[in-house]
């Protein structure tokens, strides 16, 4: 990207977005969009707190991108960023997982045999698959875990649910519930995508004493301060 290439964080709650600003020292402007708040920082990062789930997400990221390409500056990449569940022991507490693929994990139908997902009906997608240059840039940066990054509308509460999970994604790393819905926006305008998460808590049984909220909120300040190098010198033809 060059110096003058936008880009949008999607985070899913004000807490997401003020942990991700904490990063990029200096004034901030609000900026009120239909239906969400935006952080525009002095830099070339603007920050969404798009909404909780993967439709509000997607409707929020969509109203951004569009009110950018409206007014003639469109951004260069999407980053969908938070906080979610991590796959035990892969994906420690606190620890930071980049998506090489953003997958919808429950976008299908349940049938006698097992779960189908939309594809093996005959339409839509389940997968979007960041930029391979920039996931490398990403784990070099800061040590993040690549593998897919599940996004649910239901987060996962039982062991049973999560032994399918990865059953059918055995490359999940970490589950979140906007991933796909920014992603899909950003597919809708062309745009490339990426999805970071810091883990706050394990993908299993619900343990709201396990939650490590306020570390994996730290975990993402700081990656942020790590990777604004990595995706300022990312160009669309390194891939």
């Amino acid at each position: 990207m060059n110096a003058r290439t936008r880009v949008l964080v999607a985070t899913a709650v004000p807490a997401e977005r003020d942990a991700v600003a904490r990063a990029f020292p200096g004034p901030a402007e609000e900026v009120r969009l239909p239906g969400a708040a935006l952080l525009r920082t002095d830099g070339i990062y603007d920050l969404l707190a798009a909404g909780v789930g993967p439709a509000l997400a997607a409707a929020s990221t969509a109203t951004a991108l569009t009110a950018a390409a409206l007014t003639g500056t469109p951004y260069g990449l999407v980053v969908s960023a938070g906080i979610g569940g991590g796959f035990q022991p892969e994906a420690p507490l606190g620890s930071l997982v980049v998506a090489d693929a953003i997958t919808a994990a429950d976008l299908g139908a349940e049938t006698p045999d097992g779960f189908l997902p939309v594809t093996d009906l005959g339409f839509g997608t389940v997968t979007h698959l960041p930029p391979k240059s920039l996931v490398r840039g990403v784990v070099e940066a800061t040590g993040a875990r690549p593998g897919t990054v599940l996004t649910v509308s239901t987060v996962t509460g039982t062991a049973t649910r999560a032994a399918a999970l990865r059953e059918r994604h055995p490359g999940a790393l970490a589950e979140g519930m906007e991933g796909f819905g920014v992603a899909e926006a950003a597919a809708a305008h062309g745009v490339p995508v990426l999805e970071i998460r810091a883990v706050s808590n394990p993908v299993g049984p619900r343990d709201r004493a396990a939650w490590r909220i306020g570390d994996a909120l730290a975990a993402l300040t700081g990656a942020f301060g790590k990777i604004a190098p990595a995706l300022e010198s990312w160009n669309t033809h390194d891939d």
